[in-house]
């Protein structure tokens, strides 16, 4: 079965210097039936001027991931962490018992568009931690890429939930193939561009809720998150 959440069903709020849309509840967006799926809590799609972001604020117990899809996004936090995330690195922020931190545009001329992600983790208070990793173009190319795992496999970034994050980049109405265990749920979030799943037309902001589907048959010419879940 799969459930389609279209872009324009989201969340919007245009703050002058945030545009952000918000696929499940997030702070005064409130829509009782979008409070998640499964571990997955949050997916922001965020655009912030130049100059601009969020200031220091705190987090705990949620595992928080950043992709960025152009332009820089600056951080910083209380752990002592300062860097700057870029296209085709994704960053994992463990909250866990507590974090300050802020986001900011750091570029005088050029917008920064990102997803931010929020996985709840399967216990609390863990220790506050913090990875970032660049995963190449090529590697995400006509193919699903880990970049976040329980168990940090195939290079990924480690998080602290029974979940994978692959990375993908269609290309030429190519296909590309995930089996999905048996018991397993996944969600589907069309960064870019125009997919295919299992015969479903998605387009950009588009998600999807996957459950009693073994094959996952992905075709277009878009970018995409797939999230495997518990």
């Amino acid at each position: 079965m799969i459930h389609v959440r279209k872009a324009d069903e989201r969340g919007h709020f245009d703050h002058g210097w945030l545009d952000t849309y918000h696929t499940f509840s997030f702070a005064d967006y409130y829509d009782p039936g979008s409070m998640g799926f499964r571990a997955l809590r949050v997916i922001n799609e965020d655009r912030v001027k130049p100059g601009h972001g969020f200031g220091t604020h705190s987090h705990r117990d949620m595992e928080i991931v950043t992709y960025v899809l152009e332009g820089s996004l600056a951080h910083r936090d209380s752990m002592g962490t300062g860097s700057v995330i870029r296209p085709g690195e994704v960053q994992r922020m463990s909250a866990g018992t507590g974090v300050l931190h802020s986001e900011t545009n750091p570029s005088r001329d050029e917008s920064v568009h990102f997803l931010q992600i929020w996985i709840l983790p399967e216990r609390r208070d863990i220790e506050p931690g913090y990875e970032q990793k660049a995963f190449p173009a090529a590697e995400r190319k006509d193919h699903l890429r880990l970049v976040a795992s329980h168990d940090g496999s195939d290079g990924s970034l480690t998080i602290h939930q029974d979940a994978k994050l692959f990375a993908g980049t269609l290309t030429d109405g190519k296909t590309i193939t995930y089996e999905l265990p048996k018991g397993r749920y996944a969600w589907l979030q069309v960064a870019r561009g125009t997919v295919e799943l299992n015969g479903q037309s998605l387009h950009a902001g588009d998600g999807a809720a996957i459950e009693d589907e073994r094959t996952l048959n992905l075709r277009g010419d878009g970018e995409i998150l797939l999230f495997d879940l518990n």
